[in-house]
């Protein structure tokens, strides 16, 4: 199906030659345009050339759209532009703030943080900081032709290939260049050539160029991003074919490129999404546990599902429906969109009971409508299909059927679609799962009817999936005004985010192999917005029962990842309620610490909404000048406070990890560390190593069995006290949990706490501001200050001394007081939280 240059490299210095003269044939196909005028539009500088229009648009200060517009070249819409956010970004990014400056040679368009220099002929546009230090640059630019081919007696020529258009740039030789989105090729891809068509790996394990959602998107070492704003099927070629050579092709579409700085690798994400857009907060259940497999035959399993998970005792927020809901078997019922009411006979008092106990309903869709399915007609009456070129419906063959598309681009077809949706939000579903959205098979000549104008399957094939999910998510939004959309899709675009897209990295292999790259996986599409993409916990394909080692390393790792979902086939046995008491004892535990978490991650979820902070970080954002620690791809950053490093090897019992600077403790025991060096933390069976930072504040709360009973009315702040950590800092966000306009509306609240260390006194303050309309009045604080060396003189809260008690039930019984653990050096502190308040201990 897809379409890709073939070029086979011989070892020698023959292949550099030919590359040589395969790029002097291919020259005269690039954009060699001269410069005739300009102007400025707004924001914009509008280039007339000799073959057509360039359009340079400030987005903002630190970004650039680029618009080269050939005559006679097919221009598609922008889908990584987040075009609400640019209405009221661009009133920041005011013509006053912008300068050009005109010589006989040159063009200068400057903001504040961002200069594009254009060279007039032949013009060529290169990046630089207002200081003039250069951040990048086309090479040959724009190109809008087919390679020449080379002669017949060239035996290393490239196969014929349709990549009609893209463009080139240079890189320096030190650059490392992360992005292409998931594949599994190691952290810096450069060297590396990739398809950009989102397509399915099926049990996909250590090594993957191809997976489901690709993203035509690079980031730099030197801190800059470019994303190829074309939705087509393509490549990208990181210096694999030509060193020093960074280029993108495609069949078609659109021949724009975004380009960002910024002066931090977490300020660059922030660029990024404030172009292409923010993730708007998922529902606080969506972060609990979710119980999912492939899939629930009828109402009576599901019904006996959830119950097990209450009676094991374990927290559950949400159940998933796989394709059984709308059919008895895997093959042939696709595209029904209505319950089996034989397997489901009261669906909608099945959704209201596991409501009444905290636990969410999420349903399966999928875009196809099998010609045996309820409703094959229907879809064709209606004309929600994508069409052959005679206007008929496209038929085809695949694994579940002969079948139709929806066509999700169509504003009448999506009106058809979304009836199903509307009836299922009716019923009280609360989460969706579109399925198959690469898609998994996308006719290439099959016509979409996109704003009126038609265009091919492989002309918009890499936005399918972001397109259905702003379907939903529009229609949602307007349908229920009052209620924040769970959308999980695998596969989308750059910008999908916007659309409250929750992507997951597809059907991995059930084996260590599988879980080995997930870190990676998730690391590269954070770093391009998607900070909520995660996996099948436990792994999906295989044809045995999963190892029960593997299992719980996967399930241990799944509280550090930004969704908790189980997933697998049947025979796996996904959720830890049918595993063995071991299993059950140990994954109890953690499902319960997510949930004690809560505070902390939910402050993760808000903080991404607010900035494009990923939820998790990878190690190079420690330490900007280390470009070693941007191919780290074994261990991450939980948020700011904590370390992660899964164990990812089958028997093994400990883990090395590369410590950044500064002071580190064992999350499970306190166990001190030294940073800037390498240590080995032990990792029993019951423990996967986490460490946190010196000088970090980690708030907790009890585990309940759903989020529906989630509050911080009593609140467990734990602080990680040093001598090294003289002053520190940190954030807890909160709000309802489920207002969609809570942080557009300022309803929700800031925690701030501040801990001060002077000689033998340390200061803690704690601060709120803001307010909604649920916030506690006050909250019960018990105060955990770990790495505390001996007891105390005095604590004083409020400017006044509290009682100093002896012995842990005391303090257990004691609405307020001190209390120093000698075995664990912790030093604890009850007291009611109401205004703004300073502690004050003296050792």
């Amino acid at each position: 199906m897809l379409n890709r240059i073939t070029i086979q490299r011989p070892s020698s210095a023959m292949f550099s030659a030919f590359t040589a003269l395969l790029f002097s044939l291919f020259s005269a196909a690039l954009f060699a345009s001269d410069y005739v005028s300009h102007q400025v539009q707004s924001n914009k500088l509008v280039i007339t050339t000799t073959d057509g229009v360039v359009e340079i648009n400030a987005l903002n200060q630190a970004a650039f759209e680029v618009h080269y517009q050939l005559t006679g070249v097919k221009q598609l819409p922008s889908f990584a532009i987040d075009k609400q956010s640019q209405s009221s970004v661009l009133t920041n990014t005011s013509s006053k703030s912008l300068t050009i400056k005109d010589s006989a040679k040159q063009l200068m368009f400057s903001t504040s943080e961002l200069v594009a220099r254009i060279d007039k002929s032949p013009l060529r546009i290169s990046y630089q900081k207002p200081s003039g230090e250069l951040i990048a640059q086309e090479e040959q630019g724009f190109f809008s032709k087919t390679p020449v081919q080379a002669s017949e007696g060239a035996s290393n020529a490239p196969q014929e290939t349709s990549l009609n258009l893209g463009f080139r740039f240079k890189l320096q030789p030190q650059e490392k260049i992360l992005g292409g989105g998931q594949r599994v090729l190691g952290m810096d891809r450069r060297g590396q050539k990739m398809p950009l068509y989102n397509r399915a790996h099926y049990g996909y394990e250590t090594q993957s160029s191809q997976m489901y959602y690709g993203l035509p998107a690079i980031m730099s070492s030197n801190k800059y991003i470019i994303v190829f704003d074309n939705s087509a099927n393509g490549e990208l070629d990181i210096a694999a074919t030509e060193k020093g050579i960074l280029q993108f092709s495609a069949v078609a579409g659109r021949s724009s490129y975004l380009i960002m700085t910024g002066e931090s690798y977490p300020k660059l994400v922030e660029n990024l999404v404030t172009v292409s857009g923010k993730q708007p907060l998922p529902p606080r259940w969506s972060l609990g546990n979710i119980a999912s497999r492939f899939g629930y035959h009828s109402e009576q399993e599901a019904r006996s599902v959830v119950q097990k998970y209450q009676d094991e005792d374990f927290p559950l927020d949400a159940i998933v429906f796989d394709l059984y809901w709308f059919g008895p078997d895997i093959k042939g019922h696709m595209g029904n969109l209505n319950w089996d009411e034989k397997a489901f006979p009261t669906p909608v008092d099945m959704i209201k009971d596991f409501k009444a106990d905290g636990v969410n309903t999420i349903m399966i869709t999928e875009p196809f409508i099998l010609t045996s399915s309820s409703q094959w007609q229907s879809a064709v009456e209606n004309k929600a299909l994508m069409k052959n070129k005679l206007g008929a419906p496209e038929k085809f063959d695949f694994y579940f059927g002969n079948t139709g598309l929806v066509d999700v681009f169509d504003s009448k077809a999506q009106d058809w679609f979304w009836q199903y949706y509307q009836q299922l939000a009716e019923q009280g579903v609360a989460g969706w799962w579109g399925d198959l959205g690469e898609p998994e098979v996308h006719p290439a000549n099959g016509l979409h009817n996109l704003a009126g104008e038609n265009v091919t399957g492989d002309e918009v094939h890499n936005v399918y999936g972001h397109q259905w999910a702003e379907m939903v998510y529009q229609r949602l939004r307007k349908f229920q005004p009052d209620t924040r959309p769970f959308i999980l899709m695998r596969s989308g675009f750059v910008g999908s985010q916007r659309y409250g897209m929750v992507p997951w990295t597809g059907d991995v292999s059930r084996s260590w192999g599988g879980f080995k790259p997930q870190v990676e996986l998730a690391l590269q599409m954070s770093l391009m917005g998607l900070s909520y993409t995660h996996s099948d916990l436990g792994g999906f394909a295989g044809d045995s029962p999963i190892d029960k080692e593997l299992y719980i390393r996967w399930l241990q790792y799944g509280v550090f990842q930004p969704v908790f979902r189980p997933h697998a086939q049947e025979n796996a046995k996904p959720e830890p309620i049918f595993h063995d008491t071991q299993t059950k004892d140990i994954l109890r535990e953690y499902v319960k610490l997510r949930y004690r978490l809560m505070p902390y991650i939910y402050s993760l979820s808000i903080e991404n909404s607010l900035t494009g902070m990923p939820i998790m970080r990878p190690m190079f954002f420690e330490d900007e000048t280390n470009l070693s620690l941007i191919d780290e791809k074994d261990s991450y950053f939980y948020g700011d406070a904590l370390l992660v490093a899964p164990v990812t090897e089958q028997g093994a019992r400990s883990v090395d990890v590369n410590l950044p600077s500064g002071t580190w403790f064992n999350f499970w025991n306190d166990k001190r560390y030294q940073g800037s060096q390498k240590i080995t933390v032990e990792a029993p069976l019951t423990q996967t190593p986490v460490l946190v930072r010196a000088g970090a504040f980690i708030p907790m709360v009890d585990a309940v069995q759903s989020t529906k009973d989630y509050h911080t009315k009593n609140l467990t702040l734990h602080y990680y006290a040093d001598d090294s950590v003289k002053s520190a800092t940190s954030t807890m966000y909160n709000d309802d949990g489920k207002d969609p306009k809570s942080l557009l509306n300022s309803a929700f609240e800031t925690l701030s706490f501040t801990a001060t260390q002077t000689g033998k006194q340390l200061n803690i303050e704690l601060q709120r501001n803001g307010q909604y309309a649920e916030m506690p009045a006050q909250r019960a604080v018990n105060l955990v200050i770990h790495n505390w060396q001996s007891s105390v003189k005095q604590v004083y809260v409020f400017g006044k001394a509290i009682k100093r008690l002896a012995n842990a039930q005391q303090y257990a019984a004691s609405e307020s007081g001190a209390w120093y653990d000698h075995a664990k050096q912790q030093l604890q502190v009850k007291f009611n939280w109401q205004e703004n308040v300073e502690l004050v201990i003296h050792k």
